[in-house]
């Protein structure tokens, strides 16, 4: 199956353009971080979320509104719908957990109870609960951090090995890249920044490194067998000749992320929507990203294992 036959993009000519978008959205980003903070889920900020099921389902201010009293309300309280709107089911996250052992470990699952319980809601239920101590938040985020950083590593020296540094300076910037154009949507978004998005997140890796590799491989092949001085052309041809791989391949796996999205349910959520944005972001980077950095290296010709 092709999508184009015999494409003559001029991809290298929008590397600066496609640099700068991508400098705009990371910058928002930091920005968006500095003024209201990294959206973190309770696995890493520590807290208790308690799901309520509802006989008649109360609007989200109402249910806000009887819980402002007990936990101060802001945006420490979250309060949203969860799953499909037959359930009648609401997700409530409170940053109070209690001490993190003993009889105390659910008190502020039970405060909510009693926080519901007082107002004019109508009858409800408790039907799950997960609570995350402090501690436990902070080795998360430390194991989480050291997980990528790894990744990183390990992708920079199989590229140098494999290839050449230009090459491994390429993808990791590349791969970089996608983990912060992503996290910036997690903020735009307001996307809760869960274990299941950091698994979202080191998949992107791999699947941009293995993206990139491909271009690089061909961009490899076409050094050996050919003379033409220009590098530029040489990038440009062999993400032509990769083109209709690189999207089938972005293509299906896209298509498989967007329908877990909208009927994976509220818990695979994040997950999805993290997929969604480093499907698309890791497909850009490699193309201008990735090959943009070795058009860029001293002597970026030399050196092809």
């Amino acid at each position: 199956m092709q999508i184009f036959h015999n494409p003559h993009f001029n991809f290298v000519k929008y590397r600066w353009p496609a640099l700068i978008v991508s400098w705009v959205v990371i910058l928002a980003g930091v920005v968006g971080i500095y003024l209201k903070g990294l959206p973190l889920g309770v696995e890493f900020s520590g807290g208790t979320i308690v799901i309520v099921q509802f006989d008649k389902m109360p609007g989200i201010d109402q249910v806000r509104g009887a819980l402002d009293t007990s936990f101060g309300g802001g945006e420490n309280v979250v309060v949203q719908r969860y799953g499909t709107e037959s359930l009648r089911q609401i997700m409530i996250r409170v940053p109070q957990v209690g001490r993190e052992s003993g009889t105390e470990l659910g008190q502020a699952a039970r405060d909510v109870e009693t926080a519901l319980g007082a107002s004019n809601l109508g009858a409800f239920k408790r039907v799950g609960t997960e609570i995350i101590g402090p501690v436990v938040g902070r080795e998360l985020t430390s194991k989480g951090i050291t997980a990528f950083l790894l990744s990183l590593f390990f992708i920079l020296l199989y590229i140098w090995f494999r290839f050449q540094f230009s090459f491994a300076v390429g993808a990791t910037v590349a791969t970089l890249h996608d983990v912060l154009v992503t996290l910036a949507f997690l903020v735009f978004f307001r996307v809760d920044l869960s274990l299941n998005v950091i698994a979202a997140l080191l998949t992107i890796t791999g699947y941009s490194t293995n993206d990139t590799i491909v271009i690089f491989d061909r961009v490899r092949e076409n050094l050996r067998g050919t003379r033409r001085d220009n590098l530029n052309d040489l990038v440009n041809s062999s993400i032509n000749q990769t083109l209709n791989r690189t999207l089938i391949t972005g293509g299906t796996a896209f298509l498989g992320v967007v329908a877990l999205y909208i009927f994976g349910g509220e818990v695979l959520r994040g997950f999805a929507f993290t997929m969604i944005v480093g499907l698309i972001t890791g497909t850009y980077s490699s193309i201008f990203i990735a090959a943009a950095i070795v058009t860029f290296w001293p002597h970026g010709r030399g050196g092809a294992r």
